[in-house]
């Protein structure tokens, strides 16, 4: 269990547990002024509660696996952000055909192995593994959900990241910031945050460290996770 100020997470079903980088993400995300936000594969509903913490806004998740979906229906039920946050056990692909909302935010923490040994867990596989989503699935869904003046925003690995933002580009997506994430400062790439539109913009690049050389948390990190880590 990880207890934060505003809400706790169970993680003990889920695939994918909670980790700095998708805290980071959490934090980071542009909530200001955004009405419908949909997390794509939602987890422990980490994402999705950070979010609803600094909006009003409707959040819809969504969890193909099992075990995560009811693992973060209780974490949502357990939290004050119940009538908020909307969990929904499907796959992204028949939810994006069969749901008309249009979203000003679209999120995701996506599966990001493809061909690498599996885990004997069926459920780390899901949620590692890009056999149930697909990166074209991914962002085809996304546009389809998505407003035209909308944000989609995606955390993954270094080298993901590139061959996603390939892809993207040649499905029309414009790149329109890169937040890179180190551990420390010169250290090699944790993960990269990256933001799309379906207009042009001027690139926006930004790098974020975790941690000073004497292991202290840096101050830009205290002040992005301050509303949610109980350190601070």
């Amino acid at each position: 269990m990880f207890q934060f100020k505003q809400f706790k997470i169970e993680q003990d079903k889920a695939g994918m547990k909670v980790t700095t980088d998708a805290c980071i993400f959490g934090a980071y995300l542009p909530v200001e002024d955004k009405k419908r936000i949909i997390d794509i594969g939602t987890g422990t509903g980490l994402l999705a509660l950070m979010m609803a913490q600094r909006t009003e806004a409707r959040i819809d998740a969504v969890e193909l696996d099992e075990q995560a979906f009811q693992q973060a229906c209780m974490n949502i039920q357990q939290s004050n952000f119940i009538g908020q946050v909307q969990v929904f056990h499907q796959d992204i692909q028949s939810y994006a055909k069969e749901h008309l909302q249009r979203y000003d935010l679209v999120i995701s923490n996506p599966p990001f192995f493809n061909n690498h040994l599996k885990s004997s867990k069926e459920t780390k596989n899901k949620a590692l593994h890009t056999d149930t989503l697909s990166f074209d699935d991914l962002l085809d869904a996304a546009k389809v959900m998505m407003a035209d003046d909308g944000t989609f925003v995606v955390l993954l690995p270094e080298y993901e990241t590139s061959l996603f933002i390939d892809i993207a580009c040649k499905k029309e997506w414009k790149l329109q910031k890169r937040f890179v994430i180190r551990h420390r400062k010169n250290a090699k790439i944790l993960r990269i945050i990256t933001t799309f539109g379906l207009d042009e913009s001027t690139l926006v690049e930004e790098e974020f460290v975790i941690k000073n050389q004497d292991e202290t948390y840096t101050e830009a990190f205290a002040r992005l996770l301050g509303e949610y880590y109980l350190i601070f």
